[in-house]
């Protein structure tokens, strides 16, 4: 009975999108909430209830199946993607008409918001200009969700993340295909984040993050594409993918792909050590990629 009634007196955490990310996030919030995952797939229920969260049918595409939700919990992880299409995030506006005022909310955005920065090195200060339609709906919901924050008197913290990876996470398809990278001259600056230091992270800017604020979830890594395909080829005793001049490579790869091999930016990372008390388990992506190759639990 008392085992109960502790339950029942934890805070209420909704996270909505809890895919990969959010089940890595459930073992670390356990304790502190009573959590519900909001889910489309009715297969993904008995899952979600035993990793130690209370699914809940919904779709953000289909604001009716939300209106049960509303003034659920005062602590929101979001996790979910924009649409496919269109300039907006339809997916955010329908969420916020559900959340209580004076909430906290923690949003999982992208790096690709800078668009191309020619491999400058900069902080969260930088303006965004997306370059890209998934980039401007990423703009869209962020604005969206400061719009609501405002209304609201909430806490809106925004990680804005690049390629996120883990063992089960490296571009092992992607070798063995041999897709070509760009040669030396024409390669970008990419950022990362393993999977498990990004959970970590948004656990942190529940607890400790400033209202309005944005965050870098990148790590210490400084390094070009195709040195991080080489990295984790050798890692796994795959040959090194082919190198090609850019002219050549946008002749092969698929338009989308070609767009992650446009955007060239070094982010840096300070604010989440300083104000969120970060330290990551993975500070390099060399140390993640090493990881997984020499098997260890990630």
């Amino acid at each position: 009975m008392k085992k109960q009634f502790k339950q029942i007196g934890k805070p209420r955490l909704l996270i909505i999108g809890c895919g990969d990310v959010g089940m890595r996030l459930l073992p670390l919030l356990r304790q502190h909430f009573r959590i519900f995952a909001l889910t489309s797939q009715t297969s993904r229920c008995a899952e979600l209830r035993a990793a130690g969260a209370t699914p809940l049918l919904g779709n953000l595409d289909q604001p009716d199946t939300l209106a049960r939700l509303k003034g659920l919990a005062d602590r929101v992880v979001h996790l979910a993607p924009p649409p496919s299409e269109g300039k907006a995030d339809r997916r955010t506006q329908n969420l916020t008409a559900i959340l209580p005022d004076k909430s906290r909310l923690v949003y999982v955005s992208t790096t690709g918001v800078y668009g191309d920065c020619a491999g400058a090195s900069f902080d969260e200060t930088r303006t965004v200009r997306p370059q890209n339609a998934r980039a401007q709906r990423r703009v869209a919901a962020e604005n969206c969700l400061r719009a609501w924050a405002r209304r609201s008197q909430s806490c809106l913290s925004i990680l804005r993340v690049p390629g996120i990876y883990a063992a089960d996470r490296l571009p092992l398809e992607r070798l063995h295909k041999r897709t070509p990278a760009l040669i030396a001259a024409d390669d970008v600056y990419t950022n990362h984040i393993h999977a498990d230091d990004l959970a970590q992270l948004i656990k942190l800017a529940l607890f400790r993050a400033a209202p309005n604020r944005v965050y870098h979830a990148v790590d210490d890594s400084d390094m070009q594409m195709a040195a991080y395909f080489d990295l984790v080829a050798d890692a796994f005793a795959l040959p090194r993918p082919p190198r090609l001049p850019r002219a050549e490579l946008a002749q092969q790869v698929s338009p989308v792909l070609l767009s992650f091999m446009s955007e060239s930016r070094r982010m840096q990372n300070q604010r989440i050590k300083l104000e969120l008390g970060m330290r990551l388990r993975y500070a390099s992506v060399r140390d993640g990629v090493m990881a997984a190759a020499m098997g260890r639990v990630m």
